[in-house]
């Protein structure tokens, strides 16, 4: 009786696998990408209005400026074929430690990132980080991801129904696990990891202290208190794994800073 559930769980394995072969990452991951940039662009813009809307923007003049300064540096080494336009950003009101970049040019801070991002070059590792998910397509390939998987867990489920197996909804329960730590959450490791290269690479062209990246984290690491899940069931790496991968990049990354031509000032 559980040879359709299986066949079912192949198939959705095969699919992801043969259709995430259809475009590739700037690092050379195979990726899945169903929406077009514009989609992907028209969904950051509109997210991105609810944002300031719906949340408390600083209105704190030096704030506003440094966070603007290191952006402004960043976002220049940005390819034209990723967003020809004039970046837009905004300081949120808000004690969380995050930032976020979004497809059509927009970029989150919120000012509780300045209390662990100590000076100018650990801010530029992270909103190059940020840039880099979209320099990447990450939420491309996270939407087009999930869009896939729910298509194949509803076909599964109506299998399920179908030839009533027992505790199906159990059944549905363990595959979705099963899907979300084999597939979405290492996807979203890999996403991680490469945003943090690509954002490496961004902030050295930048002319910021690559190194600074390793102490970032240092301090994100710190600020967490050690309140963080095991990696293999977490969407983001380890800060010991993000520090390791980091300094491995590290020579490339002082090679290229050594040889920009900006020399960024901004003032915290």
């Amino acid at each position: 009786m559980l040879k359709p559930v299986i066949k079912s769980c192949v198939a959705i394995a095969l699919t992801v696998a043969l259709i995430s072969s259809c475009a590739t990452s700037p690092t050379g991951r195979k990726q899945l990408k169903l929406y077009s940039k514009s989609q992907l662009a028209n969904m950051g813009s509109q997210a991105f209005d609810s944002m300031k809307t719906n949340q408390t923007v600083s209105t704190k003049e030096v704030t506003n400026q440094f966070v603007t300064c290191v952006a402004n540096y960043i976002t220049k080494h940005v390819p034209k074929s990723v967003y020809d336009g004039e970046w837009e950003l905004v300081v949120f009101d808000d004690k969380q430690v995050n930032a976020f970049a979004l497809p059509g040019g927009k970029i989150g801070v919120y000012t509780g990132l300045l209390e662990v991002a100590e000076n100018q070059h650990q801010l530029a590792a992270v909103i190059g980080h940020e840039v880099g998910h979209v320099i990447a397509e990450h939420g491309n390939a996270r939407l087009s991801n999930s869009t896939l998987i729910g298509i194949g867990m509803e076909v599964t489920n109506e299998l399920l129904q179908a030839n009533q197996i027992a505790n199906s909804n159990m059944v549905m329960a363990a595959i979705g696990m099963g899907v979300q730590v084999g597939v979405q959450l290492p996807f979203s490791r890999a996403d991680e990891s490469e945003a943090d290269q690509i954002g490496l690479e961004l902030m050295a062209l930048a002319g910021f202290k690559p190194k600074e990246s390793v102490q970032l984290w240092k301090n994100m690491d710190a600020a967490s208190g050690g309140n963080r899940s095991a990696e293999f069931m977490s969407t983001h790496p380890s800060p010991s794994t993000r520090i390791t991968n980091l300094q491995a990049l590290m020579p490339a990354a002082n090679q290229l800073a050594a040889k920009a031509k900006d020399k960024p000032n901004c003032q915290k």
